[in-house]
């Protein structure tokens, strides 16, 4: 059984992956996720009216930082060469998406990369607006983090 699962040896021993042997390719993951927030939460969003700072530029450095650290924080997954990061943030009526798209030139892909990014990204939003979000009792009745996936993976060899 364990010879078919990468990340573990002949003794079921966790192992990482050896991808040297693999031909460098160019790379591409990106990963969408929601922050469900109130409707006056999301105006003084819009605004920049969060006693915080400024919810977005933050989340945007969030995201970014934590694709450059993946590597630290998923257990097996390669230290890369990020060579670009992009982020798309959508406000609607009561929800912010964050879009996070990574590339890479190596031999394994970014699709964890651009997962942290989101999640990460998301979590920053939640920070930096909890004080509008909570209800009388201290708690968020209405803000929750969701619909996180990858939306599209690509690579092309480099040939």
């Amino acid at each position: 059984m364990s010879e078919d699962l990468t990340h573990t040896d002949e003794e079921g021993n966790v192992q990482m992956v050896d991808v040297g042997d693999k031909p460098d390719t160019a790379r591409r993951a990106v990963a969408r996720g929601e922050i469900q927030l109130q409707p006056s939460t999301i105006q003084s969003v819009r605004d920049d009216d969060i006693g915080k700072g400024n919810v977005l530029a933050t989340a945007r450095v969030g995201a970014v930082q934590a694709v450059k650290h993946t590597w630290e924080t998923i257990p097996m997954c390669h230290q890369i060469p990020i060579t670009n990061v992009e982020t798309d943030f959508d406000l609607r009526e009561d929800r912010i998406t964050l879009e996070v798209a990574v590339e890479t030139t190596g031999k394994t892909g970014c699709e964890m990369e651009a997962l942290e990014g989101v999640t990460s990204g998301l979590n920053v939003i939640w920070d930096m607006v909890k004080a509008a979000e909570k209800d009388e009792d201290g708690q968020y009745p209405e803000t929750s983090i969701g619909e996180v996936r990858v939306v599209t993976k690509r690579k092309r060899s480099l040939q």
